[in-house]
């Protein structure tokens, strides 16, 4: 056994240097019998005396040696126990499924309990929480414990590393391993951090949204003084924050201020939107403000890039708003009322020569709007065809689906002879069709998921995107023209008012013009929603252009089937909060559920004291929101909150599920965290 007893690594070296010392004194010795064969032979004496002496020295000593490094190392681990249980950090180990086995002084302190239980019923952040982990593997957690945030980390301890006889831990029988959890205080780390965050700066802009208009309905002699009220207005609420507003425009202006300010300006909404809005000595539009805001925890200029994106977004979605971008998304403030319709045809005009130039230079020319298209899409897909063809240019219309909503449309082309076969391409075939001779046009939609053919905007250079409805977080990237108009009632009318600047004298058919025309019809609800000056202007262009009121009614005649869908909506009604009008369609016998939802919607606006209408409709594995409201509501922020949009007073959304319940329930959830916070 003793036999068996051997030294290793630097240990056995050390003790066995004597005798490694003995080779290089035979060598000398060698050398010296060389020289004087006396001097060697008395050397030979001494080496072979030091190697009998240095063997009996560590044979008889090696035996001690041992005890004492056995000693030592019994000492070593005692005061390894002592320093783990009485280490400051708290430190435990655990079973995979987070019963606690052993706990040092430190978290025993901690909890104030010598019990040993599962870990989650002290630290709840920890419930749900895999234990479960492979050799080598190690885990990180953030948690809160007793007020004070530490840093958990967990990593596999082998179960035979662990002394089993040490009386401060009891382990149970068959397991191979625990898990060691060790905690770092990092409470003051985090306020630090934290203290550090809310130093950077935000960079933001705010435009004065209608300073024309306003400048325009004051005497001349008060407008210095309105620009210094509407001036004030800004400084002060900006000051208000330790913040610096600088004027770089007359209606344009550039501030900065600490993050931790910010919280202040969400909490009262970003007030100076309602604020700036009292300034009146005699001007009859009131001012109204966008801002746009950025948070970057990178550069400052990326901050600088984070708002001019979100003053961008702020005034696509027709301004009084407040957005602000972060590395994480878009958040959204104000917006609650329409903008004014101007009557000024400066910018549509600009946009019409800008898409005639693109339309020059191109051969080909593909439209397409959303799915499930609406007459509303359609009419301005025919308008936009009609450009491209009055330019002698090659032009189709995506359509995948022929939706009941514009069925009848559909056949009167298919059947007019006037009109090419390839008129209208599905999306499968559209794609032979895309190319650098191509240009792709959106109507009536600016987000890419909802178009007909989204992989056709991969493929296509140029894109050109005219629509009415407000624009939000996901848009068409890459466009070379954008035209967003959320004051107008409709893309039809916007494509009405372009065409009369794309070409001059423009012929156009009657049948188009009827196209146009119930595009607006349809979007305006026969002209009480919506309509402005500017809609009725292009409406009257259409009217000389030849559209044919009676072809149109004709046109959207109902059947007997859906006037009883649209009935049975009605009457599952129900009045959540005393005026919003909740109602459901379902098991319809109908080609357009969605079509008939919207008119349901619409009717349900009838009714007394119902100032918002909802009507869930299934199709296609998914429910459909159509919501509606007259003038008090804004159903378009509302339908944001579910990942819908839209206008102010028409809007609509879409749920990947067909649970009824569930989208019902997420809605009256929304509006009642809506009304909590103000926004409704």
């Amino acid at each position: 056994m003793e036999k068996d007893i051997k030294f290793k690594g630097q240990l056995r070296m050390y003790m066995q240097w004597p005798v490694i010392l003995l080779p290089l004194l035979i060598v000398v010795d060698i050398w010296i019998y060389t020289v004087d064969k006396n001097a060697g032979l008395i050397l030979s004496a001494f080496i072979l005396a030091y190697g009998v002496l240095a063997g009996i020295m560590y044979s008889r000593n090696k035996e001690k040696i041992l005890a004492e490094l056995v000693e030592f190392a019994a000492q070593y681990g005692a005061i390894q126990n002592v320093i783990l249980k009485e280490l400051t950090a708290p430190y435990l180990l655990v079973l995979e499924n987070g019963r606690i086995v052993w706990m040092n002084d430190s978290f025993m302190h901690l909890v104030e309990d010598k019990e040993l239980k599962y870990l989650n019923h002290y630290v709840s952040d920890l419930e749900g929480v895999s234990l479960k982990l492979a050799e080598g593997e190690t885990m990180t957690r953030e948690v809160r414990l007793e007020g004070r945030d530490y840093k958990v980390e967990f990593s596999r301890v082998p179960a035979d590393a662990l002394n089993n006889d040490e009386a401060l831990i009891q382990f149970p029988s068959g397991k191979e391993y625990f898990i060691a959890a060790y905690f770092q205080d990092i409470t003051e780390l985090k306020k630090y951090i934290q203290e550090s965050d809310e130093q950077k700066l935000v960079a933001g802009l705010i435009y004065i949204d209608n300073y024309d208009e306003i400048m325009e309905s004051v005497e001349e002699v008060r407008q210095s003084l309105l620009v210094a009220l509407i001036d004030r207005k800004i400084n002060q609420y900006i000051s208000n924050v330790d913040g610096l507003a600088k004027k770089m425009e007359k209606d344009k202006y550039f501030i900065v201020f600490k993050k931790k300010y910010f919280e202040k300006m969400k909490a009262d909404r970003f007030s100076v939107l309602e604020d700036v809005k009292t300034v009146n000595i005699g001007n009859e539009v009131p001012a109204t403000l966008s801002i746009g805001l950025g948070m970057s925890n990178d550069t400052y200029i990326q901050s600088y890039n984070y708002a001019r994106v979100s003053i961008d977004l702020a005034l696509a979605r027709g301004g009084d708003q407040a957005i602000i971008k972060t590395a994480n998304g878009i958040d959204y403030y104000g917006g609650k009322r329409d903008q004014t319709s101007r009557n000024t045809r400066v910018k549509a005009r600009v946009k019409a020569e800008a898409i005639r130039e693109f339309i020059a230079v191109k051969d080909r020319v593909l439209i397409m709007g959303h799915k499930i298209g609406d007459a509303d899409s359609f009419g301005a897909a025919m308008g936009i065809y009609r450009a491209a063809v009055e330019m002698k240019k090659e032009a189709h219309i995506v359509l995948n689906d022929i939706t009941a909503a514009i069925r009848p449309l559909y056949e009167v082309f298919q059947k007019n002879p006037a009109y090419p076969d390839d008129l209208f391409l599905s999306s499968k075939n559209v794609l032979e069709y895309a190319g650098k001779n191509a240009m792709v046009v959106v109507v009536d939609t600016n987000k890419p998921e909802m178009t007909e053919c989204q992989e056709l905007l991969k493929r296509t250079e140029t894109i050109v995107v005219l629509d009415h409805h407000r624009q939000g977080s996901e848009v068409i990237e890459g466009a070379v023209l954008s035209y967003i108009e959320p004051y107008a009632s409709s893309t039809s009318e916007m494509v009405a008012e372009l065409l009369q600047y794309i070409v001059d004298d423009v012929r156009l058919p009657g049948l188009e013009a009827s196209s146009l025309y119930a595009g607006i019809m349809v979007d305006t609800n026969n002209f009480m929603n919506r309509a402005g000056v500017r809609t009725f202007e292009a409406a009257a262009f259409l009217r000389r252009s030849g559209a044919d009121i009676t072809f149109v009614r004709k046109l959207f005649r109902e059947d007997m089937e859906t006037y009883r869908a649209k009935a049975q909506i009605i009457s599952s009604a129900e009045v959540f909060r005393d005026i919003y009008a909740i109602a459901v369609g379902e098991n319809m016998r109908v080609d357009s559920p969605t079509l008939v939802g919207a008119q349901a919607a619409n009717e349900l606006l009838d009714i007394g004291n119902v100032k918002a209408s909802f009507v869930f409709t299934k199709y296609n594995g998914k429910i459909y929101v159509s919501a509606r409201a007259i003038d008090e509501v804004n159903v378009q922020i509302i339908m944001e909150r579910v990942g819908g949009g839209g206008h102010i007073n028409t809007a609509g959304a879409q749920f990947a599920h067909t649970d009824m319940q569930k989208a019902i329930e997420i809605l009256k959830e929304t509006i009642n965290v809506m009304i909590e916070e103000g926004d409704i």
